[in-house]
Parts: C-alpha cells; sequence; structure tokens
C-alpha cells in the first residue's frame, strides 16, 4: 500500500475562486466592467505584439498556460496584464480550459464539523492533491448534513445539492441547489415537489432522480420525481410502490437502484427496490443484491461494487448473473480511513473519504474473465492514501463528487 502524505503544511487550503464577500451592486457592476476582464483588452495587447510567452505562438502558449495548477494562480498573476486576465478571474480560466478540451478530475467533499454541525465543501485536485475551498451554499437554516442529497454531471462540472432537514425542527427541505464549476458560484433552481431527507438520488441521462426518503410527518416516503436540469422542472413519476427511506443508491445498466441498508438489530432483511425510467416502473430488487448491500457503492466497469462497513471493510463487487457478492482481491480498506466515509468514482478509480477527510484512492483492474461472456470478470484493487491538512481533523464526510474542469 502506498501512501502520499500531505502535511497542514505542505498542502495549504487554497481558495478556488474569488472572494467570497459580498459586494455592493454598484461595486460589483465596476468589478465587471473593469478592463482586466475585458476580453477586447487581450486582443488589443495581442495585437500590440505582446505575447503570452515570448519566443512561443500564443496557441502553444495558452496551451501551456492552463495547465498550472490553480494554487499557482495568484503568483503567476503578477507575471504581466494578459497573464493577469487569464488567471486573474476563475470562470475565464475555466472556461477557457473546457474550450480547449482539458478534463481533470476533481473531488468535492460535503463535510460538517462534528461538533458544531457547520457544514462546508472541500474539493481535492486529484492531479496534483491540493485542497481547495469554495463559496459557502446559500443555506440559511441549521441543518442536518446527513439529510441532503448530492449528485453531480461531471463532465458538465455541475453539482446538485438536494432536499436535507432543518436540525431543530426535524422539517424536511424542498431546497435545490446548484453549484458551477466554471463559474464558482451557487445558484437556487426550482424547489422538489416533494420536501424530503434521506433520500435516494441518481442521474440518468442527464436527468435528475429523487425518491422515497422521510417526509414532514417524519413517516417514509413512496413518492418519486425527476428534474430537467436544462429546464429547472420537476416532475412526479411512478411511486416507488413501498414506503422507505435511503440508505444507499447507484445507477446501473441505465436503471436506479434503491436500498435502505440493514439496520440494527438485524431482524428483518433490508428492501430495495428498482427503477426503470424507460418503462416508469418499480420492481423488487433481486434478493442477493439486497442482503449483500452493506456499505456505500459505485460504479466501475460497468460492475456495482460495495466499500463493505463489514467484513473487514473489504471491496466486493455484485454478479448480475449469479446474484452474488464477491470479494475483490486485494487488501482490506487502509487502516487511516475510519468511519463514517462516503465514496465516488471516476474511471477505474474509487475514491473513499473517511473522518477528518483523508482519502483513500482505490486503482480497480481487471484480473481475468469468467466464462464466455464479456461481462463476468474478477476484479483486484490497491490502495493508497491521501493524508488531510491538519486542519481538517474535526471534519467528517457527507458525500463525496466528482467534477471535471
Amino acid at each position: 500500500m502506498q501512501r502520499v502524505r500531505i502535511s497542514s503544511q505542505q498542502a495549504p487550503v487554497h481558495k478556488l475562486g474569488d472572494s467570497q464577500m459580498t459586494l455592493s451592486p454598484k461595486f460589483r457592476l465596476a468589478v465587471i466592467q473593469s478592463n482586466l476582464l475585458n476580453p477586447s483588452l487581450e486582443l488589443e495587447l495581442s495585437l500590440r505584439g505582446e505575447p503570452l510567452i515570448p519566443g512561443l505562438p500564443d496557441d502553444i502558449a495558452l496551451n501551456c498556460l492552463l495547465r498550472l495548477p490553480v494554487q499557482s494562480h495568484a503568483a503567476c498573476r503578477a507575471v504581466c496584464k494578459r497573464w493577469h486576465l487569464l488567471l486573474g478571474n476563475k470562470e475565464r480560466f475555466f472556461t477557457r480550459r473546457k474550450e480547449l478540451g482539458f478534463q481533470d478530475p476533481w473531488l468535492f467533499v460535503f463535510a460538517f464539523h462534528k461538533c458544531t454541525g457547520k457544514i462546508q465543501w472541500q474539493v481535492l485536485d486529484l492531479n496534483h492533491f491540493s485542497w481547495h475551498t469554495i463559496p459557502a451554499m446559500p443555506c440559511k437554516d441549521k441543518v442536518c448534513p446527513h439529510g441532503f442529497r448530492c449528485v453531480s454531471i461531471p463532465h458538465e462540472g455541475a453539482l446538485f445539492v438536494c432536499g436535507g432537514m432543518v436540525s431543530d425542527v426535524d422539517c424536511p427541505l424542498d431546497l435545490v441547489l446548484k453549484y458551477e464549476m466554471q463559474k464558482n458560484r451557487w445558484t437556487v433552481m426550482s424547489q422538489m415537489i416533494t420536501a424530503r431527507s434521506f433520500f435516494a438520488t441518481g442521474v440518468i441521462d442527464g436527468m435528475i432522480y429523487a425518491a422515497g426518503g422521510n417526509s414532514s410527518d417524519l413517516f417514509e416516503l413512496d413518492l418519486a420525481e425527476v428534474l430537467d436540469p436544462v429546464k429547472g422542472i420537476w416532475s412526479p413519476i411512478a411511486s416507488m410502490g413501498t414506503n422507505m427511506a435511503s440508505y444507499d443508491a447507484a445507477v446501473l445498466n441505465g436503471k436506479l437502484l434503491v436500498t435502505e441498508g440493514w439496520l440494527w438489530p438485524f431482524f428483518v432483511s433490508p428492501r430495495g427496490q428498482v427503477y426503470d425510467p424507460r418503462t416508469n416502473n418499480w420492481e423488487n430488487m433481486a434478493a442477493g443484491l439486497r442482503e449483500g448491500w452493506t456499505g456505500s457503492s459505485v460504479v466501475v466497469y460497468g460492475h456495482l461494487f460495495v466499500v463493505s462497513e463489514h467484513e473487514r471493510m473489504k471491496l466486493k463487487v455484485y454478479d448480475m448473473e449469479s446474484d452474488n457478492w464477491e470479494t475483490v482481491e486485494g487488501p482490506a480498506l487502509p487502516e487511516q480511513i475510519c468511519k463514517p466515509f462516503s465514496v465516488n468514482a471516476c474511471d477505474c478509480k474509487i475514491y473513499v473519504v473517511g473522518r477528518n477527510l483523508h482519502v483513500a484512492v482505490g486503482h480497480i483492474w481487471r484480473l481475468n474473465q469468467k466464462g464466455n461472456c464479456e461481462k463476468n470478470w474478477s476484479f483486484g484493487v490497491r490502495w493508497h492514501v491521501v493524508d488531510a491538512p491538519e486542519a481538517f481533523a474535526d471534519l467528517t464526510p457527507s458525500s463525496s463528487q466528482v467534477l471535471f474542469a
């Protein structure tokens, strides 16, 4: 097991975007009209023969500058006016990256202070392993961090926070917030049809689904709905057929899988439902799938993996044909990653964020094909750990999402 040590001195936490201070409308307008943010100034400087990098054509120089890590932007802005134009405004920087097809993964961690319950987002650059902050969510009430559900559309750089619960009165929320990586800002979207907490979410073909959860009277729901993020409209879909809150959910083969998880004292097997948006129909989850779902899930190589909270914290994968779970070859989750943890994946890597925001990166590879079916593979995993700064010692993760920028 390889460990990447990032101490608080080696990895300061940087602001990802502009200052979070509230500006008056008059001053904000002046900033927008500033010549440093005016694209025509960049053209003028270019026509004057002031290159981005002396000796290089501008297209090659721009390709180089767009690869600069965010933590170096403050120093690089002082080089010249054109560098200040490019690096002094994060919306401009990330927009140019998208235009040229740059796609680097960032891990967004929704965390809370274990004593005060105060929520915050911390962001890990997965190429340079540096931490950054983003503006706080526009959420006024004192909320329960676990009640929210977070989903993302990674390659659009969009993150959504839905529902939640006001902790003082146990009142579910119909709140929907959207964070855009390019603009580094939050916007409030159309409210959910039904206020809910502890529910299931998933993204299928760019549509965001929400199902089940707890209602305003603390009873479990069977209602479900879908958000078109482009139009900003929620629409009802078929009810689940059973009232249940969600422990975990995943999207596999174009279907939304919802499980309530094992509940102490384990007298009753957990329930599970599967939704197919093509038929707008729910059906019961296969027995082996729901009974073996004992942790947080991700989908890699088109297979459902679970980082088990039992079974010595091993990683396991679901075999659809046999309706069984199989242990993934390799070590268990590193001991530095303590529960509660959140899980997400990108390509062939799994990211497990534990208490204090230490991150275990699991590299998944296919070992060999079983039988004649292309979908039947056995898998292996190897882990390395990215230690978080000491400043995160009191933080606990609630959710994590991968976005590209």
